[in-house]
């Protein structure tokens, strides 16, 4: 395996030379970066990133802690991070939390232990002095962690309003509301705020059930949703807490020979692009995950190259009205 040293040797400078070239430091002909390169090339030389990192004291990388990569909601947010991170000149190290405190916090030390530069937090199951004691700069996504630590989320209160507005807009009198578990310390609980506030202001008969503490159990979804509708058969309406609780929805509708949007109305949250598939066409409340992205990558490096950063950054929802309402 050839080494820093070959490759000075093959360009006839010293090590130190080829370092200042690596590592971009210092005045540095075009001619010699080329020849270092090539020679680079020739002799299948590969740098060695975290001693390079060491030295320059910045890795480039940035880590990201998801929950369920197989969730359509995560996988394309940290598709979108990816792409916003390797535009302004950083990579990403991808963390699968699975919501496992144990696995959390192994990631979190292992994203130490390789010199990343900041991190984004899209799980959270530990204190929050986990996170602080890190040290490192440090943006959450719907997590709000504590008063020194940022974090960007959709509006979901807003969100739950308008779902809301629209199924009792479309004449419905029983809505069901499918929500993330309440005992949570999530921003998406505002979702069942926004739902509960408007169903209230207008007198309309409701139920709300929730899905389990532990994790996406997409099993546990049809349970929950063959149970609504057999101890509320009289339900005209149901506001899902996301499209794929609102897919399991429509498959048991079909089942009891509901029709959609006729006999029960539904609305999703999210915008997943795996809704666009549906059929009929899902009413949805679509979160800007394209901004939310690009907005927690441009935080964290701002924050990691010293620029202070607004703590709160809430981003609007949008209504999409299909064939489901």
């Amino acid at each position: 395996m050839a080494t820093i040293k070959d490759v000075a040797e093959r360009v006839g400078v010293s090590v130190t030379t080829v370092s200042r070239v690596l590592n971009n430091r210092g005045y540095l002909s075009e001619d010699l970066k080329r020849r270092v390169y090539q020679a680079m090339e020739e002799l299948n030389y590969q740098p060695n990133e975290l001693a390079r990192s060491l030295f320059r004291k910045k890795s480039n990388i940035i880590g990201l802690i998801i929950p369920d990569i197989s969730h359509p909601f995560f996988s394309e947010i940290a598709i979108h991070i990816e792409t916003f991170a390797y535009k302004s000149g950083y990579k990403i190290l991808l963390c699968n939390s699975q919501l496992d405190k144990k696995k959390e916090k192994d990631y979190l030390n292992m994203l130490k232990a390789s010199q990343v530069d900041g991190i984004i937090m899209g799980s959270h199951t530990l204190d929050t002095e986990e996170y602080k004691s890190i040290n490192l700069p440090l943006v959450t996504l719907d997590r709000q962690l504590s008063e020194s630590i940022p974090y960007v989320s959709s509006d979901h209160y807003k969100g739950g309003q308008l779902a809301t507005k629209l199924l009792i807009r479309k004449g419905c009198k029983k809505i069901a509301h499918i929500s993330g578990n309440l005992k949570l310390h999530l921003l998406a609980k505002a979702r069942y705020d926004g739902f509960i506030d408007t169903v209230k202001k207008h007198d309309i008969n409701h139920v709300v059930v929730q899905t389990d503490l532990n994790g996406f159990k997409y099993d546990e979804y049809k349970k929950i949703v063959t149970e609504l509708f057999l101890k509320h058969p009289d339900l005209d309406g149901v506001f899902a807490s996301s499209d794929l609780i609102a897919a399991q929805v429509l498959k048991e509708c079909k089942r009891l020979g509901k029709r959609v949007p006729e006999d029960v109305k539904v609305v999703g949250f999210d915008g997943i692009r795996v809704g666009e598939f549906m059929m009929p066409g899902l009413s949805t409340i679509q979160q800007p995950i394209k901004d939310i992205a690009k907005t927690a990558v441009k935080l964290l490096i701002d924050w990691i190259n010293g620029t202070e950063v607004p703590r709160e950054n809430i981003l609007p929802v949008k209504l999409i009205e299909k064939e489901t309402t």
